[in-house]
């Protein structure tokens, strides 16, 4: 099952209906004249975003902003804003890249890049990828194990069962998986917001915390931590193909391909807004129930999970294991889609998406057979992250750069300086991330 390389309907974007409340809100967003947009159009746009935001949802996120609320209470909400903010800027630089040219990240660089640095970029991207997918694993395994007591081997093995049927519904339609993601970041929010009003937190301390930075000892890896769970590369190669399959096709008008940026800016700016508030309340959460309550360097997403029982009540906890569990289903889809796309990509050739997924089933299943700590194998793909998120960064800023290939959709002087001061930014910081977990 090539998931990626059938050829599929492209979404058609047609006319504004002019119905009810729904034909008020028609020009929520304009362009010219031909192009305006209307409700229908953006509802019809919203998909590729969502895929993108699970990554934004991952195991990794939950273990992170665990750490940050059990020790630090709301104290780095404030992180969390600001890696949306940049997740925000990249992930449409990386979609204005597929739609401007009608390739992914992969591809571009396969074509544009010397040789031995495509080579370079495809090999720290796999393992990149193949970390992230690991982990990724690893938390549904997590989730099938804290609901129903199922070994971690066996959950692992089903969970990559449940991705690979999941992912097979795009036989009869790719926007079937869009919905079922979609309804997958539905229930991760939904048992986020059930346990915070529970928890009835102080609204005007988690205001202050998110808009006031603060960063008490021992708290800026923590933070760095937040920031490398959050922008990851996987998540930067799959939104530029996601993005330009909205396109009628190669030959797309120009008009037609601004429309498309603009709805891809909005689908971006919505899912990604979810994402922050799903992530800040995973750290409310910790940080009311855990702060002060429970060691953090003691506190895994399992006994988490036990930890709520005393103090929110068994259907709390149990809406922490689904919400688990619906993060490392879907992240894991997307992390699939991910890998398939950037081998595609570098080989030029189409990859079956079971191959991907044996590619990365057999480590989560070496991990859960050997017993390793889920916690540092969390840790381990972060850092792995780390290491390669700069490349990926700098390449979109060369790429989105060059007014040959991208035209009038090429960055403007100002943008690439922000682009660079981030990519200096966030490489400063996962090299101190890095450095702080070496031996030595």
């Amino acid at each position: 099952m090539a998931l990626l390389s059938k050829s599929r309907k492209k979404v058609e974007y047609g006319q504004p209906f002019h119905l009810g409340v729904l034909g008020l809100m028609k020009r929520v967003w304009t362009g010219d004249n031909r192009w305006k947009l209307g409700m229908r159009d953006i509802l019809k746009a919203l998909g590729p975003g969502f895929l993108i935001s699970v990554g934004y949802m991952d195991p990794g996120n939950w273990g992170t902003n665990l750490a940050a609320g059990a020790g630090f209470g709301y104290q780095l909400l404030w992180v969390i804003l600001i890696s949306n903010l940049v997740a925000i800027f990249l992930q449409i630089a990386s979609s204005k890249l597929g739609i401007a040219t009608g390739k992914d990240l992969a591809q571009l660089i396969h074509e544009h890049f010397p040789r031995p640095v495509a080579i370079f970029f495809a090999f720290t991207s796999i393992i990149a990828i193949m970390a992230t997918d690991l982990a990724e694993i690893l938390g549904g395994a997590l989730g099938f194990h804290i609901l129903f007591g199922l070994p971690l081997f066996f959950s692992a093995i089903l969970t990559g069962l449940i991705v690979m049927v999941l992912l097979g519904l795009s036989r009869w339609g790719f926007r079937k998986v869009e919905f079922i993601i979609i309804g997958f970041v539905s229930i991760i929010g939904l048992a986020y917001v059930y346990e915070t009003a529970l928890l009835h937190p102080a609204w005007d301390a988690i205001a202050f915390h998110v808009v006031v930075p603060q960063v008490s000892a021992g708290g800026l890896l923590v933070a760095v931590g937040i920031l490398g769970a959050t922008v990851m590369p996987h998540n930067v190669f799959l939104h530029s193909y996601l993005s330009h399959q909205r396109l009628s096709g190669p030959d797309a008008p120009l008009s037609e391909r601004r429309k498309v940026l603009r709805l891809a800016k909005i689908d971006t700016v919505a899912a990604l807004n979810v994402a922050f508030f799903v992530n800040a309340a995973m750290l409310v959460v910790a940080g009311a129930v855990f702060y002060h309550h429970v060691n953090p360097d003691s506190l895994d997403l399992q006994t988490a999970y036990v930890s709520l029982i005393p103090a929110l009540g068994t259907f709390a906890a149990i809406a922490f294991g689904i919400g688990l569990l619906a993060s490392g289903l879907s992240s894991s889809m997307t992390g699939t889609l991910a890998g398939q796309v950037v081998l595609q990509g570098f080989l030029q050739k189409p990859v079956a998406v079971w191959v991907w997924r044996i590619v990365t089933l057999i480590p989560a299943l070496i991990v859960t057979t050997l017993n390793f700590s889920t916690v540092q194998v969390l840790i381990i793909s972060q850092v792995v992250l780390s290491l390669q998120l700069p490349f990926t960064i700098v390449a979109v800023i060369i790429l989105s750069s060059r007014r040959d290939l991208l035209g009038e959709f090429a960055n403007t002087r100002t943008v690439t300086i922000i682009q660079t001061v981030i990519a200096l930014i966030v490489t400063a910081l996962n090299i101190w991330l890095i450095l702080s977990y070496l031996p030595f």
